[in-house]
């Protein structure tokens, strides 16, 4: 009675994970475990197996386990839960999508709030490699020199070949003082960077008056707090001089789809298309500016790079489409997915892809990113001697 109780347990714990996953329905945050029998198309309820799937394969193993691993003394059952979760959960091939234990969840909530500690870089998977987003400003990865487009081969001594993206971020990640090495392709390169960790203070936006009257805006993540210093940069260009804005989205790696809408509504008619969020089967949803538009007569220009990436990518792409603004410098990261994030009980969470994003003109920016209207690139020599040619050429246009 014993051993069927404890799976019994078990198993409710993985079909709250499954009703999460497949997005059947389940509110988090309610208070009764829904009664296994009241679950349609399970047999042997007992032990709650699918009709169509044989899970007894899953209770073959985990009695196996119990009863020949070597170290079945020791076994920890929650971490046995929190694997077979993980594990169906790479099973999507899926980087973006992926399963938090409470701790993992602690350390993401708090990454979004801006501060922790880690060398300050936004790192993705892109055609299965490990790649730097964007290395943040004044943060250790940005003065080691890691650049967005870097392939991370090894962290310290593992190879990241097989890593999923928050296996790599755990990598990273450490207590500020310690060291971490990044082992990393460029241009066909590769060298060691040895990066010391440090407590990250995402900056949010910063603004200068460039020869007199062009206003440059450097959004540096779409940060929870973007809005409001985004707010008070607006009130003081419209007090300036400006004459023109240089809207500089290079090397911001995305963050809150709102947060990105907002700043839109600065600079386009209100209820103007900023982005569509596609979940498939013909199910779309609109995304429309509600700002007060107080920015959208000055002439405007828009820098991208490969660092360029998620919510910077939508702001780019609504303004080119929208208003005709021109795009200068490289090819966006193209990170169009979305995904939300699901709270379970004991504290873990999903962050799950849940739609992809599309331009106001329908476009899908996933993969394939946003390609400039007018390509500049910025060299490794243009980088060593302070040189911004992507900078140059935007000036230039306003003029």
């Amino acid at each position: 009675m014993n051993q069927i109780l404890k799976k019994f347990t078990i198993v409710i714990s993985l079909i709250l994970a499954l009703l999460v996953c497949l997005g059947v329905g389940f509110f988090i945050g309610q208070e009764s475990i829904p009664s296994v029998n009241k679950i349609e198309g399970l047999i042997n309820k007992e032990l709650g197996k699918p009709q169509e799937l044989n899970f007894g394969l899953f209770w073959d193993t985990w009695d196996l386990i119990e009863e020949k691993y070597a170290g079945r003394l020791k076994l920890n059952q929650q971490e046995m839960i929190y694997g077979a979760i993980s594990g169906m959960v790479k099973s999507l091939r899926d980087p973006y999508t992926i399963f938090m234990d409470p701790e993992d969840s602690h350390r993401f909530l708090e990454d979004i709030k801006g501060s922790f500690e880690g060398i300050g870089a936004e790192i993705g998977i892109k055609r299965g490699i490990l790649t730097i987003i964007a290395p943040l400003e004044n943060t250790p990865a940005k003065m080691a020199g890691l650049k967005a487009g870097d392939k991370i081969i090894k962290i310290d001594d593992t190879l990241t070949a097989e890593l999923t993206l928050d296996e790599a971020v755990n990598l990273i990640r450490g207590p500020k003082d310690t060291k971490v090495t990044l082992t990393i392709i460029r241009a066909e390169d590769s060298k060691e960077v040895e990066i010391i960790r440090s407590v990250i203070d995402i900056p949010e936006v910063k603004w200068e008056l460039k020869e007199e009257d062009i206003a440059y805006i450097d959004i540096y993540h779409f940060s929870d707090e973007v809005s409001l210093e985004f707010t008070k940069v607006a009130i003081e260009i419209l007090a300036s001089n400006a004459k023109g804005v240089i809207l500089d989205l290079r090397n911001n790696p995305g963050g809150y789809l709102e947060r990105a809408v907002d700043i839109a509504g600065w600079f386009l008619e209100k209820r103007a298309l900023v982005a569509i969020e596609d979940f498939g089967n013909n199910q779309k949803k609109e995304y429309r500016a509600s700002g007060n538009a107080r920015l959208k007569d000055f002439p405007l220009v828009v820098l991208i790079n490969q660092g360029s990436a998620s919510g910077s990518e939508i702001l780019a792409g609504a303004l080119r489409d929208n208003k005709g603004i021109k795009l200068i410098g490289e090819k966006s990261f193209g990170k169009g997915s979305v995904q939300q994030l699901e709270k379970l009980k004991d504290g873990s969470s999903i962050k799950i892809t849940v739609a992809k994003w599309l331009t106001p003109k329908g476009v899908s920016i996933t993969d394939e990113g946003l390609e400039p209207d007018i390509k500049v690139e910025l060299t490794e020599e243009d980088y060593n001697n302070d040189r911004d040619p992507q900078l140059d050429e935007a000036m230039k246009i306003l003029r």
